[in-house]
């Protein structure tokens, strides 16, 4: 069996998304879900996080989730032996999670953060990040977001080299981060394997089988 896994959620989402993703996984593979802070600066939350992470373990980094993996390589590089991004932000050393969106965006994320928090309205969440959901799943996800700091968001990762084993799953119906986002994204995080599904921002409860079944493809070694 392979290392630990270790699931980093996007911003503001439960760790009970995860569930379906976990149960599918063979018997006997550890898993577990980190809990963020809610609050301070990035390395707050890489600080929590490795404080209540296996010694050592293979990062499974959906959307922010990404930039906060991106820090624990910074600070703890020999503790992450992998690294799969699932429609994950993969910012450059010395970038923050909106300095690595395009032009425009990061200037209008930037402003509407400074004006109404980290929480986006239910309308928003239903339409961008549960666009593919149904109403059930949608409407929990809505009510049990949690806003982030914003220091998460704007905190720049510090310099990191990614272990060997690093992929990157691409949602092709994402409208919370485009298909060519992403790839630019498995491009910074060097993916030695890409893979996609045909579902919105989050797969893990669009088609967790699916998300399984990848994440097996890419634990198994080659040859």
């Amino acid at each position: 069996m392979t290392s630990p896994l270790l699931f980093l959620s996007g911003a503001g989402l439960p760790a009970w998304i995860w569930d379906d993703v976990r149960a599918a996984l063979p018997a006997g593979q550890a898993t577990s879900v980190a809990a963020y802070p809610g609050t301070g600066s990035l390395r707050d939350y890489a600080g929590k996080v490795l404080a209540e992470a296996p010694e050592r373990f293979i990062v499974v980094a959906h959307s922010i989730g990404g930039v906060i993996g991106s820090q624990l390589v910074a600070e703890a590089p020999d503790r992450v032996q992998g690294f799969l991004g699932v429609a994950a932000s993969i910012p450059a050393p010395g970038q923050s999670f909106v300095g690595a969106l395009p032009f425009p965006n990061k200037l209008i994320v930037s402003a509407i953060m400074r004006l109404a928090g980290t929480r986006p309205p239910a309308k928003a969440i239903r339409s961008g990040l549960a666009s593919d959901l149904d109403d059930e799943q949608a409407a929990r996800i809505v009510k049990e977001f949690s806003p982030e700091s914003q220091q998460l968001y704007r905190d720049p990762v510090g310099d990191r080299q990614f272990p060997a084993l690093r992929g990157y799953v691409q949602t092709t119906n994402d409208k919370e981060l485009p298909p060519a986002l992403q790839a630019t994204y498995a491009a910074t995080l060097g993916a030695t394997s890409i893979q996609s599904l045909q579902t919105g921002h989050l797969p893990m409860l669009a088609d967790p089988d699916g998300l399984a079944a990848v994440l097996q493809r890419f634990l198994t070694p080659k040859g």
